[in-house]
């Protein structure tokens, strides 16, 4: 299993890459991750703004 980052892509994000046994699995995991982390920073702006209000 190697992972390794490349040169930053046009738009600044990071390129990288992963090889194993099964990278499609590594991609849906990687997915699964980004989701919940953005369902997490959805209800922390809910709860900031029902403080604020």
């Amino acid at each position: 299993m190697s992972f390794s980052f490349t040169d930053p892509k046009p738009n600044n994000e990071p390129s990288f890459s992963f090889t194993g046994p099964n990278p499609e699995e590594v991609e849906e995991q990687l997915q699964a991750i980004a989701d919940m982390a953005h369902e997490i920073l959805r209800l922390i702006a809910k709860v900031r703004s029902q403080i604020n209000s």
